[in-house]
């Protein structure tokens, strides 16, 4: 005996009452829905709001990193100012999608900009890479299981890390309860670790001694704990290779900031989700 949904399918008047798929607009307001109601960053805190309750969360020790995501535009967006007197290259040939040829030419982001997304940013993060358009997403993790905190999305600065990172600070809860947080060697400056003390947070960041005087002294590297912390910061990058392979981040697929931000974060739930799971499990 067939099923009754076959039965339904199988006639003809099944189809011409079918109603009309929703006009393309319907999906563009409710997007711009999503974004305004800040959706992805309450879903964000229902998750950690369940991870508290099921004391999977340390309230003292974190750790902070960044890295790249790469903008949805291309190197060819990416040309001279109208107020900046230069002239874009010559194509090589004429067509829809020409061959240009940037080198030998002085490109910054102070004289160019991309047309396909202006906020984007001409970056990289080590010296002899490829320059790449981009925009930096932020994590605070907590080092008892790894998940995630806190997140941020800002334009590609030489300082955009320390900065996001002195703002996550200053949101975590406690008071003011001692709380630790780690990073690499690219946050020991003198600016960075005195803003944490400020803050009266411990700075357990790695010591970079590379022809210069680290600012991180004997008096939190003496501790057991900041050993300690140097280990479990390592566990920061596993949240980015799973957002940049699982979650596909490593080229995000919208324009601007915010709405970059929005799915940086939705991952950053996904990523706390799938965590707390396995803890569960385990």
């Amino acid at each position: 005996m067939s099923s009754p949904s076959a039965r339904l399918l199988s006639r003809p008047e099944y189809f011409r009452r079918s109603e009309a798929v929703w006009h393309p607009t319907v999906f563009t307001k409710n997007r711009d829905r999503l974004l305004e109601g800040d959706v992805a960053q309450e879903f964000f805190a229902q998750v950690l709001r369940q991870a508290k309750r099921q004391h999977l969360l340390s309230s003292e020790h974190f750790t902070v990193d960044g890295t790249m995501i790469e903008a949805w535009a291309g190197q060819k967006s990416f040309v001279p100012k109208k107020d900046s007197n230069l002239k874009p290259p010559s194509p090589q040939d004429p067509g829809s999608n020409p061959t240009v040829n940037f080198h030998k030419q002085r490109r910054s982001n102070q004289t160019h900009q991309s047309t396909t997304d202006p906020a984007a940013r001409l970056f990289k993060k080590t010296r002899g890479a490829e320059a790449k358009l981009c925009y930096l997403g932020h994590l605070l993790t907590e080092n008892r299981n790894g998940l995630v905190v806190n997140t941020r999305v800002t334009l590609a600065t030489g300082t955009a890390e320390r900065d996001a990172a002195v703002e996550m600070a200053n949101d975590i809860p406690g008071g003011s309860a001692r709380v630790t947080v780690g990073g690499d060697r690219g946050y020991d400056t003198r600016g960075f670790v005195a803003q944490l003390r400020e803050l009266n947070v411990t700075p357990h960041v790695a010591q970079n001694t590379s022809n210069r005087r680290s600012a991180v002294d004997e008096r939190t590297t003496r501790h057991e704990g900041y050993a300690v912390s140097q280990r479990k910061r390592k566990r920061v990058e596993e949240v980015f290779g799973w957002m940049k392979t699982v979650a596909l981040m490593r080229k995000t697929r919208v324009r601007g900031p915010d709405r970059v931000g929005w799915m940086f974060t939705l991952a950053a739930a996904a990523y706390n989700l799938v965590r707390m799971r396995n803890l569960v499990t385990a």
